[in-house]
């Protein structure tokens, strides 16, 4: 137990909680939770710290979960694989490897933890598979009197429809079981393209490809489109070599594009020229891995990030919209805008709920100002019923959230029941959530 100050990864949101805890079994994690109740504090959890809200800040018991990270049960055989809500999702990825196995989808980081992940709606792309908490089989959570409760879709059906994206609101998950399936490797095609030309042909580049996104080059008409399906069983894979992965994916990904950054933070009227050289330097490859290689990528430079999903029929002209504000708002835009799909889920506060959707995420670079453009983007979405993101920037409060959830009232009925006297709130979910 120890006192400490917290900041999250992007450095927007600090805490001094009265304490921090750090359970090593699941058994102390509910010591922690019942001792937090009675001596009156709030409780939260933190994993990796990589949301850009304050959804896991507290001023009482701070629970860091990095020590919960031992898988507990695997079956190869059912693809069912329960593990500790602490595992962060790169050692996920190598255990499920070990034992022949792999997520179905995952994100573009996997420096999250696997609770943290899916209780905020982390999500990469497919044309039908869903975010990560769509591939959650049952959870475990340590409710507020430090009793275990266990969930799935045919036991407690409605706390499984509200905590597999429960922004911690509800309790401490301390397991996780995911359905996972037989490892398999991904072809991957990333080829330029012009905006227009992408645009134009969504519907066909979604439908033909099981997981498609793309990143548009602010200030120009450019974009990076990556293709990712999968290789035949038994086809050999044909990874990056080496040294060409390191200079493309870590030193021109991460160092010279920090570097970038920081030329364009000391001379922001710069900003469209590099971006304009940076998306003419990019050159087409394919290459082909196992999956979980395919999916993620290092990201080291630091930005700020709002992301949200559109219905699925907008999203070209949300993108044209931004388009124009980018054109004529004077702001210098130095980080990609990416653009990936999910088909619907019956998650009740899962962005995508009840309907096929797009992300738009937009991104500035830590040390330039982000909130004119992204109040601009978020308008835009606005304006089509968008939801953002639960875990990156957004003003929305829980009066306009209610009108895109069309089972809000029932995620709050879930919680009232479970944690009555708010022992899991703050003030992140006092906005998003109410309070009481």
């Amino acid at each position: 137990m120890t006192t400490a100050g917290w900041r999250n990864w992007s450095g927007t949101v600090t805490a001094r909680p009265a304490r921090v805890e750090r359970p090593e079994s699941v058994e102390e994690l509910a010591e922690a939770v019942r001792r937090a109740t009675a001596d009156g504090l709030r409780v939260k959890a933190v994993g990796s710290g990589h949301s850009f809200t304050g959804v896991a800040a507290t001023d009482g018991v701070l629970i860091r979960m990095d020590a919960l990270h031992r898988p507990v049960r695997i079956d190869p055989r059912t693809g069912l694989v329960t593990v500790e809500a602490g595992m962060p999702l790169h050692r996920l990825n190598a255990v499920l490897a070990a034992h022949g196995l792999a997520m179905t989808n995952l994100g573009d980081i996997d420096r999250q933890t696997v609770s943290g992940a899916i209780s905020t709606g982390t999500h990469g792309t497919g044309a039908t598979s869903g975010s990560l908490a769509a591939q959650v089989h049952a959870l475990e959570l340590v409710l507020a009197d430090g009793t275990f409760t266990r969930c799935a879709a045919d036991e407690r059906p409605d706390l499984f429809a509200a905590a597999r994206i429960g922004l911690g609101a509800l309790g401490v998950i301390s397991r996780v079981t995911l359905r996972c399936e037989p490892a398999f490797a991904l072809a991957a095609a990333e080829v330029p393209a012009r905006l227009g030309t992408v645009l134009g042909g969504l519907d066909q580049l979604v439908a033909e490809n099981e997981h498609f996104e793309f990143y548009w080059f602010p200030h120009t008409d450019r974009t990076l489109t990556k293709r990712n399906n999968r290789l035949p069983e038994g086809t050999p894979a044909h990874p990056l070599g080496r040294a060409r992965a390191w200079f493309e994916d870590e030193f021109l990904s991460n160092t010279v594009f920090e570097g970038m950054n920081r030329l364009g933070t000391a001379f922001p009227p710069a900003i469209p020229r590099l971006n304009a050289v940076a998306a003419r330097a990019l050159s087409a490859r394919h290459y082909s891995d196992a999956s979980a290689r395919v999916f993620t990528s290092p990201r080291r430079v630091v930005f700020r990030e709002m992301e949200y999903a559109v219905p699925r029929e907008s999203v070209a002209e949300v993108l044209r919209a931004v388009r124009r504000w980018v054109d004529g708002g004077g702001e210098r835009i130095a980080f990609p805008v990416e653009v990936r799909f999910t088909p619907a889920d019956d998650i009740w506060l899962s962005t995508a709920h009840g309907r096929d959707s797009a992300y738009v995420a937009v991104h500035q670079y830590q040390r330039l100002p982000y909130e004119r453009y992204f109040r601009a983007v978020a308008a835009i979405a606005d304006a089509v019923g968008g939801r953002p993101h639960w875990g990156k920037l957004h003003w929305l409060d829980a009066a306009a959230l209610r009108e895109r959830y069309p089972r809000f009232a029932d995620f709050l009925r879930v919680r009232a029941e479970l944690d009555p006297a708010g022992v899991f709130t703050n003030p992140y979910l006092n906005r998003v959530l109410g309070t009481g």
